[in-house]
């Protein structure tokens, strides 16, 4: 019985529900619900903002897709210095009979004048790589003695007076360095020192996360 009573309490509630809808329903105007109907169907929006919205997901596609980054690799340095080192034997075939001298590597501005710890890098692995080739490499920074003291035995200077004053090498190797949004671009070239004609090229973009797994610092670094 008490189950009757609370089930028609609740049917009573709901028509009185009912009928107060349909009373504010009958009372609303014409011009009301048409208003009210334009402001339910009609969206609310700023043309601006999601035009602004597309183009900042557009750039952030293109930025994780040329920024792409390994969760894991084991790509060093000396593995590109390596593939550049092969392109530049497979075009020196017929001039194994050579002395190279190598120099840093330099950023592509308008003097051609600063280096970094990454062209510096760059230069002691093709030292490295062509010795291992069979090519005679000539290093320039050695000193004709041995200069001793406190701080300990050096036998490399960049002091241009205490180099050899002759000439020691036939052909020098080097290159630039161009920073694009992926890595950074190397171009290496062989050089007769005396016709200055390029006997051997090589192209590879170094990935900012190879680098940046290396501990290469990009810092520019003024070459006296």
């Amino acid at each position: 019985m008490a189950f009757l009573t609370k089930h028609a309490a609740i049917v009573s509630l709901s028509l009185t529900a009912s009928l107060l809808v349909g009373c504010n329903a009958n009372n609303t105007s014409p011009e009301q619900a048409k208003v009210d109907n334009a402001q339910v169907t009609a969206p609310s929006y700023d043309l601006n903002q999601l035009i602004r919205q597309a183009q900042l997901n557009d750039e952030q596609q293109y930025q994780d897709s040329t920024q792409f980054t390994p969760l894991k690799h084991h790509k060093t340095l000396v593995n590109y210095v390596e593939q550049m080192a092969l392109d530049l034997v497979d075009t020196m075939q017929s001039e194994q009979d050579i002395a190279i001298a190598v120099t840093s590597f330099v950023d592509l501005d308008a003097s051609l004048n600063n280096s970094s710890q990454l062209g510096n890098q760059l230069s002691e692995s093709f030292i490295h790589q062509l010795q291992q080739f069979g090519y005679g490499v000539v290093d320039f920074k050695t000193t004709d003695q041995i200069l001793v003291n406190e701080r300990g035995d050096f036998v490399f200077s960049r002091d241009i007076e205490n180099l050899a004053n002759k000439r020691i090498a036939s052909h020098v190797l080097s290159g630039t360095l161009i920073y694009r949004s992926s890595g950074v671009e190397v171009n290496t070239r062989v050089i007769d020192v005396q016709s200055k004609r390029v006997i051997a090229s090589s192209q590879k973009v170094l990935p900012y996360y190879v680098l940046k797994n290396d501990d290469i610092n990009l810092k520019r670094a003024s070459i006296n």
